[in-house]
């Protein structure tokens, strides 16, 4: 049987995927060096990179759960085929060879490359503030239980009951510093306030600009009580630039150490006061100036990108294991996040 019908036909000519698809593909071009030195030109074809990485963003748009159903949707879905670059009677990939290749990315550093691309698009329509920036950070849930955490001298897994075997921890003082996970060794037990429950987490950070709610840079990082303001400090630094600069945050980072550095880099500190108890390290020169008070209401805004990235791009408990890994999936939705915003965006910019 014959058929003239192309994907192409199929999608709407409204349809949102539209926007992003053009957002994506200026990007991957930017990224043609890279996979060039990714891939070899003799042996086998393997999947080609472009299509990959479209299919991986579609799995963060759509939330699904994992790549086994994300090839059985791009078997039927004429939209998801149409995104990837697949046409009606293309071979789906083989869902080990796809996790496969998605190794490699590793070792270009492509999702940093394909954040760094997306931006650029967002600078280039003038989306992004140079003054005005939020940080924040937040726990992300490790692909390990409580069960694997067990002490450094003793890393045998727990024996006896199957695949779920019985684990008692009572009476048992367990810390960072003499436990690991079998599971997961670079995951950290660790709890964001003092009436919630401890977890074996990573933490993830982002600096967003006032302007448009856009992140403009990201880290992943061991979950320590330090992390935050270590990985501001990290990204703060990483702006450039000679001129003084905002930054926003919540009490978490009201520290003096904290507060001296940012001063140190020409930052203003619009950190909201942590006065109970304590001396707030941010005074009356800082709140009495109007600017501190939009920073505290536009600071705000960065919980939407964390929201965005577990809700949707299910990254509430990440699925892959090991600080590298984690850290580039939690870069790559970074990237996924930008792209929902621009796509409202742009066309009001321009």
């Amino acid at each position: 049987m014959w058929t003239t019908v192309s994907t192409e036909e199929l999608v709407p000519a409204d349809h949102p995927l539209r926007a992003t698809r053009l957002m994506v593909d200026a990007a991957l071009r930017e990224l043609s060096p890279i996979f060039a030195k990714l891939y070899s030109p003799v042996g086998r074809p393997s999947i080609a990179p472009e299509k990959q990485l479209r299919a991986m963003l579609l799995q963060m748009f759509y939330t699904i759960r994992s790549e086994r159903m994300l090839m059985e949707q791009l078997q039927y879905n004429m939209l998801f085929r149409w995104f990837v670059g697949l046409s009606i009677d293309d071979q789906v990939w083989d869902v080990t060879v796809f996790t496969k290749n998605r190794e490699r990315f590793l070792d270009g550093n492509v999702a940093q490359e394909f954040f760094a691309a997306v931006l650029e698009q967002a600078r280039a329509a003038d989306l992004l503030s140079d003054e005005h920036f939020t940080v924040d950070g937040t726990l992300i849930e490790a692909w390990a239980s409580h069960k694997s955490f067990k002490p450094i001298d003793d890393q045998k897994p727990p024996t006896g009951g199957g695949s779920n075997p019985d684990v008692s921890f009572k009476a048992q003082k367990r810390s960072n510093a003499t436990h690991r996970s079998t599971t997961d060794p670079d995951a950290r037990l660790c709890r964001k306030g003092p009436n919630t429950g401890a977890q074996l987490a990573y933490m993830g950070h982002a600096l967003m600009e006032n302007r448009s709610g856009l992140a403009v840079d990201g880290r992943l990082t061991l979950a320590t009580g330090t992390a935050e303001r270590a990985a501001a400090l990290e990204m703060v630094g990483a702006l450039g630039g000679r001129q003084r600069i905002t930054l926003g945050a919540d009490k978490g980072y009201d520290s003096a150490d904290f507060v001296t550095e940012l001063r140190i880099r020409a930052v203003t500190p619009h950190i909201a006061q942590n006065d109970t108890a304590r001396r707030s390290a941010i005074d009356k020169r800082t709140t009495r100036h109007e600017g501190y008070g939009v920073s505290q209401r536009k600071r705000k805004r960065v919980e939407e990108i964390f929201g965005w990235q577990k809700v949707v791009g299910g990254i509430r408990k990440v699925r892959v294991r090991g600080l590298q890994r984690v850290g580039a999936t939690f870069t790559f939705t970074l990237a996924a996040f930008n792209l929902t915003r621009m796509r409202n965006l742009i066309p009001v910019a321009t």
